[in-house]
């Protein structure tokens, strides 16, 4: 049996966790420069909030139901979600995490009753994180993922875990869950499912293998296996190491200087090579991107972009900034006011396996190894840290302007208890 564990409006429960005054009042929490929503509370939701809606659009119900904005906190809710992972970790020792606040656990050997032991799960994350969870058992990782659906959808009746343990079970939760809300189907899928009649998970089930083969490849029949009991998308083991490291951001104001835009991409690539060492992984290729506003009608809008072949691999944040640079130059065009710009390291090859030159000479070993090894030690254990001076000193510029505290990264925000 597989088990979906999924945080309830994570990012809104975190906020909860550190201010219980919230409890029950709506809450929303809004995207970079505090543009769009990201995050609903329950109550946000039926006081009409949309998903995505951009906040100045969303004032008037925001005021009228008296909401709770913050905007996002991602330290926190990394933080946040470390600890969740870190606490279902105990319950099994094949674990895949499939984003921020959902965790696929393998319970293979488990001798519990499924429910009782989804709720021991359930009931632990919430008395040591004070976050809900959902959690759906089933066969396979698709029935789980419609398994947790009910377990939230219904969470008074299942108590916030839904084990889909029969037949009954799984042919009444496909005839029940609309084509739309599939797992990995998408929209463009949607439409081609519903063009085909199929309107129920339980209608594309149903169909011919070879359909799907042709007109969803084998990602689409892999699902089609999975929602008839057999497992075919494999638990992806937590310590296979990313391909790719992207740090973008949408800037608090345009940028028209090329001093300004390389500072922003030095500090991007320099995050990003922090991941980079972080799983001792050396680059070969990086891309960089700046794009204007594509909201402004009075100038045509820009999107560039460039692929750098490094001439070695590396994880020297010095190399990469002196690439990216290189590569900024190439795409930056003067005169222009930039909104937007990343840059993505990929195209890895392990620390190890590397193939030191045989002639030094050709500098075409890594280099700074021991210094950025005193780097991460010296930014691991302070807040300000050591950075190359080409990089700005602050990470994140944007509006942030209903920032929370970093109630578990930064020292000064910890909450203080007063006792009489």
């Amino acid at each position: 049996m597989v088990a979906l564990v999924d945080c309830n409006n994570f990012y809104a429960s975190c906020e909860r966790v550190f201010n219980p005054s919230l409890n029950g009042r709506p809450v929303v929490v809004l995207s970079n420069n505090d543009g769009c929503v990201i995050a609903r509370s329950n109550e946000a939701k039926a006081a009409g909030i949309d998903m995505g809606i951009p906040a100045f659009k969303a004032a008037d119900l925001i005021k009228r139901h008296n909401i709770a904005v913050y905007s996002a906190n991602f330290a926190l809710y990394g933080d946040m979600s470390r600890r969740v992972m870190s606490i279902l970790s105990n319950f099994t020792p094949h674990q895949e995490i499939y984003s921020i606040d959902e965790c696929f656990l393998h319970l293979s050997g488990i001798q519990e009753d499924m429910r009782e032991y989804g709720l021991k799960i359930k009931n632990s994350v919430f008395q040591w994180t004070s976050i809900p969870v959902g959690i759906g058992i089933a066969p396979t990782k698709a029935l789980a993922k419609i398994a947790n659906r009910i377990a939230k959808k219904y969470s008074v009746q299942t108590n916030g875990c839904h084990v889909m343990d029969t037949e009954e079970k799984r042919l009444k939760a496909l005839a029940w869950l609309p084509i739309e809300d599939l797992w990995g189907v998408g929209r463009s899928g949607a439409r081609k499912l519903h063009a085909e009649g199929a309107k129920k998970a339980i209608d594309f089930v149903q169909m011919p293998e070879s359909w799907v083969r042709k007109h969803m490849t084998i990602t689409g029949v892999n699902l089609q296996r999975e929602l008839k009991g057999m497992p075919s998308i494999e638990l992806i083991d937590d310590s296979e190491k990313s391909k790719s490291f992207s740090v973008t951001r949408t800037f608090e104001k345009e940028y028209d200087t090329f001093d300004e835009l390389k500072e922003r991409v030095i500090t991007f690539a320099s995050l990003a090579a922090i991941k980079l060492r972080g799983q001792e992984s050396l680059c070969r290729r990086i891309q960089v991107f700046i794009q204007t506003n594509f909201f402004k009608d009075s100038v045509e809008p820009i999107a560039r972009s460039v692929e750098i072949r490094l001439p070695y691999p590396t994880s020297s944040t010095l190399e990469i900034a002196k690439f990216v640079v290189a590569g900024l130059k190439q795409i930056h065009e003067p005169h222009r006011r930039y909104k937007r710009a990343g840059v993505t390291l990929y195209d890895f090859i392990n620390t190890q396996n590397l193939q030191p030159s045989l002639f030094p000479e050709m500098n075409t070993n890594p280099r700074h190894i021991k210094l950025m090894e005193a780097m991460d030690y010296i930014n691991r254990r302070t807040k300000s840290g050591v950075r190359i001076a080409s990089r700005d000193a602050q990470t994140f510029k944007m509006h942030r302007n209903h920032l929370s505290k970093e109630y578990t990264t930064n020292i000064n925000d910890i909450l203080e208890v007063m006792c009489d």
